[in-house]
């Protein structure tokens, strides 16, 4: 007898289990750093290395490659259940599955995908390096330009990015620059620049109002030079790997919106049941109640 289809708007049991493993993980051990990593502006570096053990790094990685082998709905619900905890560690969790991982699988060639799936597994993070101080909304607007070397065939890669996630962190750059201003946006090229490159800097980190355990950074590039075998997807196809890429990272921050919002509702519920005013908790007001209703 056949198993009845799960409707869209139900878990199936194995989703169910996933995401409530990953919510006990995320309540025990990263919701008694939130306030401390807030505060330096940093995800402990002990965390970063239980979401690798965790397998949260590598959620759609094949198995062949040390990865889960899960499928873009599992990432979804891991990055919303770490939103309900943190939103600092769902974004950086984002960031490298739904963003770099994506762009490898689809647009990587065989052996860029078995050079960095392996390392993205274990210990290699990974940052999406689009955004620039003059095209942010306007991303095709970008200025980072790269020039072909004639002799060797490498690419020298000029200019700079801005609110690069990740970036502190990171040793693998996604890194979008135009390869023909004359071509417009079809001269976007996707670079694959690993961290340490001559001529490559991460600037400095922005001081943001929330969100602050995950870095924001700049990232300048001085004449890095990129060997041909780093180009990610074809030469000009560079809008094609963004457009396709950040359609599946929408949906990743709309994740990270609702498990927010969740843990949000969350500890109004707590502070209500603990705060009291005139002999009793301030929940068994019905105006508070009506507004914890309607959230």
């Amino acid at each position: 007898m056949s198993t009845p289809p799960t409707p869209l708007t139900t878990l199936t049991d194995d989703e169910t289990m996933f995401a409530e493993a990953f919510a006990d993980f995320f309540a025990e051990q990263v919701g008694p750093l939130v306030h401390t990593m807030d505060k330096n502006q940093q995800i402990d570096p002990g965390l970063i290395e239980s979401f690798f053990q965790m397998g949260l790094m590598g959620i759609e990685i094949p198995e062949e490659f040390g990865g889960a082998g899960g499928n873009f709905f599992m990432s979804i619900l891991a990055i919303e259940e770490a939103a309900v905890v943190d939103p600092s560690i769902s974004v950086f969790i984002d960031v490298q599955n739904t963003l770099v991982i994506n762009a490898l699988r689809k647009w990587g060639n065989d052996e860029q995908r078995a050079r960095y799936f392996p390392r993205m597994t274990t210990d290699l993070v990974g940052a999406y390096a689009l955004s620039e101080s003059s095209s942010g909304s306007d991303a095709f607007g970008l200025r980072c330009r790269a020039e072909r070397d004639a002799d060797s065939g490498d690419w020298l890669l000029t200019g700079s990015k801005l609110w690069i996630t990740n970036a502190n962190e990171a040793g693998l750059f996604i890194v979008f620059a135009n390869t023909d201003f004359d071509a417009g946006y079809r001269g976007i090229t996707a670079f694959l620049v690993e961290r340490g490159a001559e001529g490559f800097t991460i600037g400095k980190k922005e001081d943001k109002l929330g969100i602050r355990a995950s870095s924001t950074c700049e990232l300048l590039f001085d004449g890095v030079r990129v060997s041909a075998a780093n180009v990610l997807g074809p030469v000009g196809k560079g809008y094609k790997v963004a457009i396709e890429t950040l359609n599946e990272g929408r949906i990743g921050i709309g994740a990270q919106m609702v498990g927010l919002a969740r843990g949000a509702l969350q500890a109004g519920l707590k502070y209500a049941q603990e705060r009291e005013q005139f002999g009793q908790p301030i929940g068994k007001f019905q105006a508070i109640q009506m507004q914890l209703a309607q959230a």
